[in-house]
């Protein structure tokens, strides 16, 4: 198992530990709220321990696997089976399907990771693949993420008003839910993701540009650093600290 390093307070969360969560934490109703209570064609997936390594025995082979959840008929039932799978991280599609399953929109997002920064104690990315620590990060490139997100909001919020932040369980993420940013094509989205990096904000341009649709379901666990995610105002992000702020800790830590 690969051990990355996090900062104080954050670790891996066990088996029973997910279990638990998403037992007696998991929230529906605000899950149901980030929707809009439009739960129509919405598809959710999981990956049970692909960085983490924890995993139920049973699902050894599909430890790795991304496992689409599209049928099922009511949150609680999407709950259910996220209980069986226990991963160690849930998402959702940002693609919008039609009545006939085809794609007719992709709901537009830019994410902001920490190990996308250039650390003065710890080096580039590329220093960090070296090293075998791709996904760590410490307190300090914590806190330039989030002066990152807080100006990309703003950056943003030139071109769209209807924008949405959400603390990921490491770094950031933004979602724009003006109508035409659903309407985007790839070639705009790509552009967009391109002229946004050239303003120096170390975004995951693949994200942006849709060839990567899942994105991290809000209220869920991030296994990972054992975070909830947690959306955020722009106000209560520049008052935020996702080490210390309860909102985003689980009762089993």
């Amino acid at each position: 198992m690969v051990q990355y390093y996090l900062p104080s307070g954050m670790r891996y969360a066990t088996l029973d530990e997910r279990k638990e969560f998403y037992t007696a934490e998991f929230n529906l109703a605000k899950i149901a709220e980030w929707f809009g209570g439009q739960l129509v064609r919405v598809k959710f997936a999981v990956i049970m321990g692909r960085h983490t390594q924890i995993y139920q025995e049973k699902y050894r082979e599909d430890s790795d696997t991304t496992i689409i959840i599209d049928e099922y008929q009511s949150l609680s039932d999407v709950q259910n089976q996220i209980l069986e799978f226990l991963p160690e991280a849930v998402y959702y599609d940002r693609n919008v399907y039609g009545p006939s399953g085809s794609k007719t929109g992709q709901e537009l997002a830019f994410d902001l990771d920490p190990e996308n920064i250039t650390c003065p104690i710890h080096g580039s990315l590329a220093d960090k693949m070296k090293n075998h620590q791709g996904l760590s990060f410490c307190a300090l490139e914590l806190q330039m993420v989030k002066e990152q997100a807080i100006r990309l909001y703003e950056y943003l919020a030139k071109q769209f008003s209807e924008l949405r932040i959400v603390y990921s369980g490491r770094g950031f993420h933004i979602h724009v839910f003006d109508p035409e940013a659903f309407a985007l094509s790839d070639a705009q989205r790509l552009g967009l993701a391109r002229s946004v990096k050239a303003q120096s904000f170390g975004i995951d341009e693949w994200v942006t540009a849709g060839e990567m649709r899942l994105i991290r379901l809000p209220y869920s666990l991030n296994g990972l650093v054992s975070r909830i995610v947690l959306p955020l105002t722009k106000s209560e992000l520049e008052r935020f600290n996702p080490i210390s702020d309860k909102r985003c800790i689980p009762k089993f830590l």
